[in-house]
Formats: C-alpha cells, sequence, structure tokens
C-alpha cells in the first residue's frame, strides 16, 4: 500500500484551473466621451496576500516608484484541503478502461472510488483606485450563483473527467489608505472559494476476463458439483471494448466429481 510511488496531480490540476477562471480579466480606462482610452489585462500570480503587501509596504513612497509594484495585481493561494464525508460513495466501486498493452495485447486499468475533498482557495485583488477595483470584483461575481463549475482531467490514462464545482463563499473589502498623502494607496479586495474535488489512488490493471464459470452444489463442502454455468462472448473472439453479446452454456452432472482450479480439471 503505503510505499508504492503514484502522482496524479490532482491538486496541481485543480491549482492551475482554479487560476485560469482569473486569467483573462481586463480594465478599461474611458474618456468622458466614452471613449476607450486605455485597456489592458490585470496580472495574475500565484501568491500569497503578506507578499503583496511587503512589496507595498516597502515601495510605498510615491516620489520613488522605479522597482514598485504595478497596481492592479491579483494573487491566489491554496489555503486549505478538508475531507468531505457527504460525498463519500462506496469505496470498492470502480472506474474501468481497456488499453492496449505492448506486452500483453489488451489490459483493464481500473481505480477505485476517489476520495472527496474540499480545497480552499483565496482570491486577492489590489488596485490603487475604487473604481478598478470595482471592474474587476464585477466581472467575478455575476458568475457566481453560488458556484461556477469547471472541468478537469483528473486521471488522463482512464480518460476521467470530472466537473468541479467552485463556490465563492465570502468577499472582504479593505482600503489600506493611511498615513500621508504621499503614501501608496492599495484597495484590497479577498474573496474565499471552495472547490469541490476528488483525488484518486494508485492506478491498477488486471487481464481482460473472457470466460466465468460457476459450479452449484446441492450442499457443502462434502457435496460433488451438480450443475455448471459458463458464460463467454459471442463471438469469443471479442474484446473487452468490442460491442458483443453473451453465450451461456449449462451443464448437469451425476459423476460426483469436483473441480480442482489447480490442475482446471474436474477429479
Amino acid at each position: 500500500m503505503f510505499g508504492t510511488h503514484f502522482y496524479n496531480e490532482g491538486i496541481r490540476k485543480l491549482v492551475i484551473a482554479f487560476g485560469q477562471v482569473f486569467n483573462n480579466i481586463y480594465i478599461q480606462n474611458t474618456a468622458t466621451d466614452g471613449a476607450v482610452t486605455k485597456r489592458f489585462r490585470v496580472p495574475l500570480a500565484y501568491a500569497p496576500k503578506e507578499k503583496f503587501l511587503v512589496r507595498l509596504d516597502q515601495q510605498a513612497d510615491l516620489d520613488n516608484r522605479s522597482f514598485a509594484t504595478v497596481l492592479p495585481r491579483m494573487g491566489f493561494e491554496m489555503s486549505g484541503l478538508t475531507y468531505d464525508a457527504n460525498r463519500k460513495l462506496n469505496k470498492m466501486n470502480k472506474v474501468r478502461r481497456v488499453k492496449t498493452n505492448e506486452a500483453d495485447g489488451k489490459v483493464m486499468n481500473f481505480n477505485y472510488t476517489p476520495v472527496p475533498y474540499n480545497v480552499d482557495f483565496t482570491l486577492n485583488i489590489f488596485t490603487a483606485t475604487a473604481e478598478n477595483g470595482l471592474q474587476i470584483v464585477e466581472q467575478i461575481l455575476p458568475y457566481f450563483q453560488p458556484d461556477y463549475t469547471i472541468t478537469v482531467k483528473a486521471v488522463p490514462e482512464l480518460d476521467i473527467v470530472r466537473d468541479i464545482p467552485i463556490v465563492l463563499n465570502s468577499v472582504n473589502y479593505e482600503d489600506s489608505y493611511t498615513g500621508n498623502f504621499d503614501r501608496r494607496r492599495a484597495v484590497i479586495y479577498t474573496l474565499s472559494f471552495t472547490a469541490k474535488t476528488y483525488l484518486y489512488g494508485p492506478m491498477a490493471n488486471q487481464s481482460v476476463i473472457k470466460s466465468t464459470q460457476a459450479d452449484l452444489h446441492t450442499d457443502l463442502p462434502q457435496a460433488s458439483r451438480e450443475e455448471r454455468v459458463i458464460v463467454v462472448p459471442k463471438p469469443t473472439t471479442a474484446d473487452a471494448d468490442d460491442d458483443f453479446g453473451f453465450t451461456t452454456t449449462i451443464s448437469f452432472f451425476t459423476d460426483g466429481k469436483n473441480y480442482n482450479p489447480v490442475s482446471d480439471t474436474d477429479e
């Protein structure tokens, strides 16, 4: 169990997908006649709020802005993971896909039911003016009612694609305009989200089963088998990813023998 390396990149893919949701937000400046004078995309980075605040505090003087952090900017970070028992399903269910293996031909790859987790994210919006902050916020909030669904290819080897709802929990506002008039102002919006995702364990595989046999007894363990049911695909050349039916053969016995799985014979 533990010690077998696997990495489905589930959380990494979720972080990337979350960032892509907010990666194309634009701000427009207009003149008094309504003409657009400037339009630019708001930069987005994976960074904690404290990092931006430190940069702003270190370069807060408006008289020396040669290396100042340009506003507006956005930053997001993953802030926590929580197990969600309400979405837990039977852990013995399997997701199966038939793949071609060069060594063994076609094999059945499978994975058990994933584990539901809630992943918390925080999106921070930093602007120098209240107007720019409102432009950004109003391009985000209408899409969350209260959730917005993204699609992530969770396990490409099994062709598993998941729709992950992202729920907007809260919106907080902060205006850090304090001190003298030559100090830099920063309007900060903090948006809290929860992504309801699933984490998959290691993938396993098995050979494709093309025949099943069941022996029926009147009593166990002493009684011999009296009836045998064998089910094979129809046609017998069919594989797991083909469209096929089944042929069922029922045989009755009175010879007192039993099937030996080791020698594959009746003894």
